[in-house]
């Protein structure tokens, strides 16, 4: 029929996990125009069900021969999975939207965030990357404020919620509250994660280190912020350095971000642009202690922003404050949004 919508056959790997649920739970509610949607997860969840649109979906193992009729898949389930499973998708034809470190920073893979550059979209060659959560809300943020005055430098330290390391953090941290609550001691298993045994408690904490550490005294994490910053701005010159820290807040990563432009700011004109960037909310009303709360950011869509000022001893730097759901806008819905451009 003439005018009808083109329905796509869609895939989740990682269905299972906590982004994969977002990603579920967003197609759904966006009504995106799915004719068959795949769940796919590892081999101890095939066999279970969802419930999408009132049926329930029985949930498949992610081989790599499971792509065959899909158009677009959604990748959530760990950079490994990704690197072993998404070159056979693009080979069976599918569009992959990868939320992992796997792809980001390969040259021919672009790493989008659609408000700040969905042109790089059209030059996919089967794989698009999702940047990583708290590059993708201080991008989000600070994009108009570049195209207006041209970033020179950021100096970020992030305050990030255990939901970006895994249901498990979570669990980890309320049980230690408890404990330590109960005057006990709290046994860290979980964080920080990586390869080392050494493990510190995260309740009434804060860890300043997510991922591994590199050579240069950095942590993955912070190296990701800094690379990923450049290639999506399209700007190498950009000096960027972070410190990213695990906080004990469930979910919504905050973000102290110190800017540095090459021109001179107007700060009624940032707080203008601001107001109108696609995909971000203004909140900034001192005098009523209105600003960003995590809190207020958890299940919300948009990057907030808020604690607009200028710099005390440079013309041409801002002080912000900036947060967002690290799961939706960090990584389900910008993976999502993604996915929406080829509806359209």
């Amino acid at each position: 029929m003439s005018g009808q919508q083109k329905l796509f056959n869609v895939a989740v790997v990682g269905a299972t996990g906590a982004v994969g649920e977002q990603i579920i739970r967003l197609l759904e509610e966006r009504n995106f125009p799915i004719d068959e949607l795949k769940l796919l997860a590892s081999g101890r969840s095939a066999g279970k069900t969802v419930k999408f649109k009132g049926k329930d979906v029985v949930i498949q193992e992610a081989t790599p021969d499971c792509f065959a009729g899909v158009h677009i898949a959604l990748f959530s389930a760990g950079g490994d999975i990704s690197r072993e499973l998404a070159p056979h998708a693009v080979r069976a034809g599918v569009v992959c939207i990868d939320n992992t470190n796997a792809f980001r920073m390969d040259p021919d893979t672009p790493l989008v965030v659609p408000e700040v550059n969905a042109e790089q979209i059209a030059n996919h060659k089967g794989i698009i990357a999702n940047p990583n959560c708290s590059t993708i809300q201080m991008v989000a943020a600070l994009k108009p404020l570049h195209d207006r005055y041209g970033i020179r430098k950021i100096i970020v330290s992030t305050y990030q919620a255990v939901s970006g390391a895994g249901a498990k953090a979570i669990d980890e941290m309320l049980r230690q509250t408890k404990e330590v609550l109960a005057g006990n001691d709290a046994k860290p298993d979980i964080l920080p994660v990586g390869s080392l045994p050494v493990k510190h408690q995260i309740a009434f904490n804060a860890i300043p280190q997510i991922d591994k550490f590199q050579d240069n005294g950095f942590t993955l994490e912070e190296m990701k912020m800094i690379r990923e910053t450049q290639k999506i701005m399209g700007d190498d010159s950009i000096e960027v350095t972070a410190t990213c820290v695990r906080i004990p807040v469930v979910n919504g990563h905050s973000e102290s971000v110190f800017v540095e432009f090459h021109n001179d700011i107007d700060l009624a004109e940032v707080n203008t642009l601001l107001a109108n960037a696609p995909g971000v909310t203004l909140v900034d009303d001192l005098p009523n202690q209105q600003y960003p709360l995590a809190s207020d950011a958890s299940g919300k869509l948009d990057v907030f922003v808020g604690r607009v000022r200028k710099d005390l001893y440079n013309d041409n730097a801002l002080n912000m404050w900036i947060v967002s759901d690290n799961l939706l806008k960090g990584a389900a819905w910008n993976a999502v949004q993604i996915a929406e451009t080829f509806t359209k």
